[in-house]
């Protein structure tokens, strides 16, 4: 089975992202559903792993949350953008190249990664660089 039928991709996104229900499917969590989506930063592809796969390590380095609202991210049919730039911190010492960005449920740790994918072009973190994703980064289900 190959594929993702677009309305239905969009309403997981829009699940995962917006904490929206899928009539008749699956509903946001009632008792402690979490309420941001974290975004990290890797060196190399993370996917078969999880969110702390190959993730950066430069000094003063951390993921960061971004509501699960439509305050946070646009859903349009299968393509999620984050509503605002996304400035992780500044670094303060080291050097490293990030190639990937992931998606996940929680602040640290070796925890469950929604999705990931490559950054183009990639970003050479150095220190006093703050790394950032913009507006026109998106990720699309298909």
């Amino acid at each position: 089975m190959t594929g993702t039928n677009p309305t239905f991709a969009g309403d997981l996104l829009a699940l995962i992202f917006n904490a929206t229900t899928i009539a008749n499917i699956a509903i946001n969590a009632t008792s402690s559903p979490i309420t941001n989506v974290y975004v990290s930063l890797h060196t190399a592809d993370p996917t078969s792993g999880t969110q702390a796969t190959s993730e950066a390590a430069y000094t003063s380095y951390a993921r960061v949350g971004v509501a699960r609202t439509s305050g946070g991210w646009t859903v349009s049919t299968n393509t999620v953008v984050p509503v605002a730039t996304i400035s992780f911190p500044a670094a303060t010492g080291g050097t490293e190249t990030e190639s990937y960005a992931g998606l996940g449920q929680s602040a640290s740790g070796s925890t469950l990664l929604f999705f990931a994918g490559a950054i183009s072009p990639t970003i050479s973190v150095s220190n006093g660089v703050t790394p950032q994703l913009s507006t026109s980064s998106t990720l699309t289900l298909s």
